[in-house]
């Protein structure tokens, strides 16, 4: 699980290759090993930066990925390149044939009530035999209540997956995944973000030429204008400054 991170507004993001991280993930679940993964775009990395409860999540996360072009982006100007974005919409549809390969199991937490049994039906179709052992949608809040957090370590440790993906949005999921890891009795705990919805066919992602051309963020705003715009339009815009002041204080240091 040893490998190189980046240091952004505080956030130690992982450089890897996906085939890298499958590789580490395959050993961890083989391995008898527990890991936490964040899938960390902008809005995370300035949630850490404002709140160290955050970051201190982050920085003990066993890898925080690079979810977005701005910060790939901001690794490039740093003169720290991360070695590859890699966003929940990449993980997704690579996890479940993995799964299958190596005869891992899959528990679905997340989403709005329909998605993860949806999600469920579309890839037991597509990969007959993977092991999806289960589903749970809690009710939408800020905060889980003790009860409504112990429906959901039940439900997930009576079918004990080697792999939870949890869809919460970020950071809530990381927030979550942290506090319960310990409880669960899973493998590997990955903050999916609001990819269900994408790979169960329910919301469109972006064509390739778009995702090549970091245009992918414009897609998303389109199909959720009210959900995106705080992300696209408010957040990213303090981003660019904070990694600009990173860059000089680092070069300042070392003069």
């Amino acid at each position: 699980m040893k490998h190189h991170k980046v240091d952004i507004l505080g956030t130690p993001v992982s450089s890897l290759t996906i085939d890298e991280l499958f590789s580490d993930w395959e050993a961890v679940i083989q391995e008898g090993q527990k890991a936490q993964v964040c899938i960390t775009p902008v809005n995370s990395i300035l949630a850490a930066r404002a709140t160290a409860r955050v970051q201190t999540i982050y920085k003990n996360a066993d890898y925080v990925l690079c979810d977005g072009v701005p910060v790939k982006w901001a690794s490039e100007f740093l003169g720290t390149p991360i070695k590859q974005r890699i966003t929940g919409l990449d993980v997704l549809p690579r996890i479940f044939p993995f799964a299958l390969k190596h005869d891992f199991s899959i528990f679905l937490l997340g989403a709005s009530p329909g998605v993860a049994e949806r999600l469920k039906q579309v890839m037991e179709a597509k990969h007959p035999g993977v092991q999806i052992v289960g589903t749970f949608v809690p009710p939408f809040r800020a905060v889980f209540s003790q009860e409504e957090n112990e429906q959901m370590i039940q439900a997930i440790n009576a079918v004990k997956p080697d792999i939870l993906l949890v869809s919460l949005t970020a950071p809530k999921q990381d927030i979550w995944i942290a506090e319960n890891l310990a409880k669960l009795d899973t493998h590997l705990a990955i903050g999916i973000g609001g990819a269900f919805e994408v790979a169960a066919g329910m919301i469109d992602r972006a064509p390739v030429w778009m995702q090549k051309a970091g245009l992918e963020w414009f897609y998303r705003f389109l199909q959720e204008p009210k959900r995106m715009f705080k992300r696209y339009f408010v957040e990213a815009p303090v981003f660019i400054p904070l990694i600009i002041k990173q860059r000089f204080n680092t070069r300042s240091d070392r003069l």
